[in-house]
């Protein structure tokens, strides 16, 4: 059997890489035209298309229609919406188990809250802390739909993680909650009481934010690896 040839678009991939690594191109810069790049490489227009089409995917370029200044590839970074995408698809597949991503979760999550309690004090820390608060205040309302709810809830965790000071940790965990959107929707679908599963969360919520601000790195880490086996349990029994 013969070996697996590379697809012809990867010389553009390996290019980009090699450039952004050497500083020669970086974020807020265009590629150069499709014509230009096919014309470099000897390859067609088509599998530079398709070389853009995944660096699109990749959240590493933003690709423009049409003419003038807009028109072209934009290098961006987008990491988690990416590897959002990817973990979601192989969820779906069922690949990669949800327990599995729970278990990472804690894993991640845990240490982050551990290391967010202990974080320097600056400016910024009050204001991601203040930030968290006003979403739980949000999040208090009886009448918001349970897709706000969640959205908000995510955006809660992600502060949190924030405040460890591992962009890493951030990313993978923004990618984490992103690829199990699915699957808390369907256990939402099917609660007994949505509203009696809001109040405990929010209870979690606002312990671990407790924690996080009195800079008890321990009950904080216990806090958040409870709050997460706690919601995930509630799958296993419906």
């Amino acid at each position: 059997m013969s070996p697996v040839q590379p697809r012809v678009y990867t010389v553009i991939l390996e290019w980009l890489e090699e450039k952004l690594r050497s500083g020669d191109i970086s974020i807020g810069d265009k590629l150069p035209a499709e014509r230009q790049l096919a014309e470099d490489f000897g390859i067609s227009r088509a599998s530079v298309r398709e070389a853009i089409r995944v660096l699109d995917a990749m959240g590493l370029v933003r690709s423009g229609t049409g003419s003038g200044p807009n028109a072209g590839a934009l290098v961006i970074s987008e990491p988690s919406s990416a590897l959002a995408w990817a973990l979601r698809m192989h969820v779906a597949t069922r690949s990669l188990p949800v327990k599995d991503i729970v278990h990472t979760r804690v894993l991640l999550e845990s240490q982050a809250a551990l290391e967010a309690a202990h974080g320097p004090e600056t400016p910024e820390r009050a204001h991601t802390l203040a930030e968290a608060r006003q979403l739980l205040d949000l999040m208090d309302d009886p009448d918001l739909p349970s897709d706000t709810f969640h959205e908000h809830d995510a955006h809660f965790h992600i502060l949190l993680t924030s405040l460890a000071g591992n962009i890493v940790v951030e990313t993978i965990m923004d990618s984490l909650r992103q690829a199990t959107i699915g699957y808390v929707a369907e256990m939402v679908a099917h609660l007994p009481s949505w509203a009696d599963t809001r109040d405990q969360l929010q209870i979690q919520h606002r312990d671990i934010l407790a924690a996080v601000e009195d800079r008890d790195g321990e009950r904080a880490s216990e806090a958040l690896r409870h709050h997460i086996e706690w919601f995930y349990s509630l799958r296993r029994e419906l």
